[in-house]
């Protein structure tokens, strides 16, 4: 069993410390750490842990990792203080906000011998499962196309004055749900070598309206589009075209693939376990060095270095921008 302690437990971080507690075989939460130890006590003793300093925890042998769901700028400083520790580190999505800082990351974790696992649990739907299989196999052919979209309420029903700043969280809906998508397409077709970009927002946070559109060009050749909506019901897909067919991801257990000279199939995949629990469990496994992290630190660069490129163009209004 892997011991750990959440460094930040507000809705998200009570939301992975929850996902695990008491429900895995692999990993459990000892400790809880927050900027204000007054204000998430009530949280961690309903959880079972004991709330302590983030010194505190790096200098405890029983603590064997750190899963940081803080603001993203204090990312690349937990990171190489937990490595120097010789903590392994979970650090919730984006890794970081550059990809210089993403590099530094990768580096101190690398250096150390520590296990990096990066929080992208859509992944592990069963849907995004399959459509990532589907695009490897060579099945669809040469992947020419990616289109990918996920928009939500997310910013306008549990609004967070951190989450909403423009420091902390910028492109819109790109930084809080939208990076999922992204790590998919790079998931499926490799690094992103340019992007052009345009925010539009109608309504600054809270409940914000605001739209990310962002063209991609993958350094193998395919070409991409990526959306955002901020605030709107959820909807979310991504879809990988080859020269042979299609694959679209609808739901988290849903496919749908078209073949030249074939009707669309449409296919209902069995329910998988929490994604969230799963991704944390295969972190685990990885640092009782069972087996690799499935998310290689190269990708996890690469997802960075494409969010750092969208947010650059972001500000210069649609112009292109290189990673």
């Amino acid at each position: 069993m892997i011991r750990a302690a959440i460094v930040g437990l507000g809705r998200w971080g009570k939301t992975l410390v929850d996902a695990v507690q008491g429900r895995s075989e692999r990993l459990c939460f000892t400790h809880a750490v927050g900027r204000d130890p007054e204000r998430v006590r009530g949280d961690a003793a309903a959880r079972g842990l004991a709330v302590a300093e983030f010194a505190a925890v790096l200098a405890d042998p029983a603590v064997d990792a750190v899963v940081l769901a803080t603001p993203h700028s204090r990312h690349l400083g937990e990171i190489c203080a937990a490595a120097a520790a010789g903590k392994a580190v979970f650090c919730e999505k984006p890794l970081t906000l550059t990809k210089a800082e993403a590099l530094r990351a990768v580096a101190a974790c690398r250096d150390a011998g520590v296990v990096l696992g990066i929080g992208h649990d859509k992944r592990y739907y069963p849907s995004m499962i399959e459509l990532a299989r589907l695009a490897a196999s060579g099945e669809l052919g040469p992947i020419l196309h990616l289109e990918a979209n996920f928009s939500n309420e997310v910013a306008a029903t549990q609004f967070t004055p951190w989450r909403d700043s423009e420091r902390e969280s910028p492109a819109g809906g790109l930084t809080g749900t939208g990076i999922h998508m992204l790590d998919a397409l790079v998931r499926m077709a490799g690094p992103v070598r340019r992007v052009q970009a345009q925010l539009l927002s109608q309504k600054p946070a809270p409940d914000p309206h605001d739209t990310l559109s962002v063209i991609l060009e993958f350094a193998s050749g395919a070409s991409g589009l990526l959306a955002a909506v901020r605030s709107t019901p959820t909807f979310w897909r991504a879809h990988v075209f080859g020269r042979h067919g299609s694959a679209e991801a609808l739901g988290r257990n849903e496919i749908v693939v078209r073949k030249s000279g074939a009707e669309p199939e449409r296919r209902r995949l069995a329910g998988g376990p929490d994604p969230v629990r799963a991704n944390l469990e295969a972190f685990a496994a990885a640092v009782a060095g069972e087996a690799p992290y499935p998310v290689a630190p190269e990708a996890i660069v690469a997802t960075v270095a494409a969010f750092d490129a969208i947010v650059r163009a972001c500000a210069k209004s649609g112009a292109g921008e290189e990673v």
